[in-house]
């Protein structure tokens, strides 16, 4: 697919916009208050391969806990900060890496000003997070809703309002809870300008429903060529919305990190009990970051030739398996050791 070009620069170590990896984010779910709570469960996001991470900064205590998270963790930090200016003051100075704002609604241009300057002082970007939901009221009075023109409105209207100041560093999101009008915003912007963009479906809902959603709306824009950042916003843990992101990229070929798991959905042809082997395989697979695939088949009709065009793949049958590797039937493997089996496999792949 042809990518949507666009500028490139750094959040901390990662390089997000122009030809570089598209980047999987995450927010914390932890009170940053709570510093060590907070840091703890980013070292989780980063064990799951979470590239940036996103704190909610809703007061001054939480500001003055930054340093300290920052200092506790190895990816980036990005900020989010709404309606005071000086939270966004302090986040800087703690030495974060990345700042999530609403030019709207953190006062007057003077403070937003203020913002910038520090900003582009420390190299620091600035997304520019426009929401469905916290739309401005002469934008909705215009368009009666949050359509998707309000969103690009909206946030055009920020970007040449740090443009005005001389500031540059700038990643965009326009978000809705509704796929097609997040879709269609994100098409609009992506014709209007070379920003980088972060890609989200906003408060996407719980568990299967969020997920399918998220799914949805990522895939299409991604497939179009359109995003450079993602976050899946799931009502549930954080790891939840990682894992759904690099999933997304790898089924979309984007980025390959960790292992792809092949297995049939099973049917009365199945001579053996699939669920517990293919979900004991992805547990053992979970910290595993070489791309590799591997196929887990149940029966004899597409069971061999699926476990031939893996790279490690196993043709089930009632009691024993015909295991292949990179083509080649290799071993035949009892039911017993099916998981063992592939583990060691996926180790020794090279």
């Amino acid at each position: 697919m042809k990518r949507h070009q666009t500028r490139s620069f750094h959040i901390g170590s990662v390089s997000v916009g122009g030809k570089a990896p598209i980047s999987v984010q995450s927010m914390t779910k932890t009170d940053t208050r709570d510093v060590f709570a907070t840091i703890h469960q980013i070292h989780e996001l980063e064990e799951a391969g979470c590239d940036i991470v996103r704190v909610a900064v809703p007061d001054q205590r939480a500001a003055r806990g930054l340093e300290t998270i920052r200092a506790g963790i190895s990816i980036p930090l990005i900020a989010d900060i709404h309606f005071q200016h000086r939270l966004a003051l302090m986040a800087l100075d703690a030495g974060i890496d990345g700042l999530r704002i609403n030019p709207g609604n953190i006062g007057t241009e003077r403070k937003v000003a203020e913002v910038v300057r520090k900003a582009a002082s420390l190299a620091v970007p600035i997304r520019i997070g426009v929401n469905a939901g916290s739309l401005e009221k002469d934008l909705l009075d215009k368009y009666g809703h949050p359509t998707p023109q309000a969103l690009v409105e909206s946030a055009l209207r920020h970007v040449r309002l740090l443009e005005k100041h001389d500031f540059h560093l700038i990643k965009i999101s326009l978000k809705a809870s509704d796929v097609f009008s997040t879709v269609e915003a994100y098409r609009a912007i992506a014709a209007q300008t070379d920003y980088p963009l972060h890609l989200g479906i906003t408060e996407a809902g719980p568990s299967l429903r969020g997920i399918v959603k998220s799914v949805l709306g990522i895939g299409i824009l991604l497939a179009e060529g359109i995003g450079d950042t993602i976050r899946v916003s799931l009502t549930g843990p954080p790891l939840d919305e990682v894992k759904v992101g690099f999933a997304i990229l790898q089924s979309l070929k984007l980025r390959t990190v960790g292992p792809d798991i092949i297995s049939c959905p099973t049917c009365g042809r199945c001579q053996i009990d699939m669920v517990p082997i293919v979900t004991e395989l992805e547990r053992g697979l979970e910290t595993v970051r070489k791309a590799v695939t591997v196929a887990v088949m149940g029966c004899v009709v597409n069971g061999p030739g699926e476990a031939r065009e893996a790279d490690i793949g196993i043709a089930c049958g009632k009691k024993s398996g015909l295991l292949f590797k990179k083509g080649q039937p290799v071993d035949r493997v009892s039911c017993n050791d099916f998981v063992d089996r592939l583990l060691e496999e996926v180790k020794n792949f090279q």
